[in-house]
C-alpha cells in the first residue's frame, strides 16, 4: 500500500523541505561539501517532493531545464519502499510533458542497477563528482 504522494513545485514551494532532505543525505550521511548542495540550478529547477501520509517531507529530486535529473534523495528509513521510483517517475513525466526527447541524470556508481530497472542506460566510464563515483545514463523518452 502506498503511503506517501509526490508533488512537483518550485524551489520557493518546496525548498525548505527538499533542501533538508538533501542535506540530510548528501552532507551528513555521503559527506558532499554544502557548498556542492545547494546551486543556483535549485531556482530554476522543477523539483519533486514526496511526503509520507502525515506530511513529512521523506524524498526528493530535480528537472533542470536541459532534461537533466538530479539530486535524487530519498532518507533512509523510506529506501527500498518505491519512494525514488515514484520521484523518478514524475520527473520523467514531465520531462515528457515539457518536449524533452531524452532525460540524462549522474547516477552514484551504487543506484545504477535502480536507474537501469527505469529504462536509463549507462554511457561512458566512471567518474568522481564530490569523491563518489558516478557514471552517466541516459534514457529516451
Amino acid at each position: 500500500m502506498k503511503n506517501f504522494s509526490v508533488r512537483l513545485g518550485g524551489w520557493g514551494d518546496v525548498g525548505v523541505q527538499a533542501g533538508a532532505i538533501r542535506l540530510e543525505v548528501f552532507v551528513r550521511e555521503q559527506k558532499v561539501p554544502v557548498q556542492e548542495e545547494l546551486d543556483e540550478e535549485d531556482a530554476h529547477s522543477v523539483h519533486a517532493l514526496a511526503c509520507d501520509a502525515r506530511g513529512n517531507a521523506i524524498a526528493t529530486g530535480r528537472l533542470l531545464r536541459d532534461g537533466h535529473i538530479g539530486r535524487m534523495a530519498v532518507l533512509e528509513s523510506w529506501r527500498g519502499r518505491g519512494v525514488g521510483s515514484a520521484v523518478l517517475l514524475a520527473l520523467v513525466n514531465e520531462a515528457r510533458r515539457r518536449g524533452h526527447a531524452q532525460v540524462e541524470l549522474s547516477a552514484q556508481c551504487h543506484a545504477c542497477d535502480f536507474y537501469a530497472a527505469h529504462g536509463f542506460v549507462a554511457e561512458g566510464g566512471v567518474y568522481l563528482d564530490a569523491g563518489i563515483e558516478h557514471r552517466t545514463m541516459k534514457r529516451p523518452l
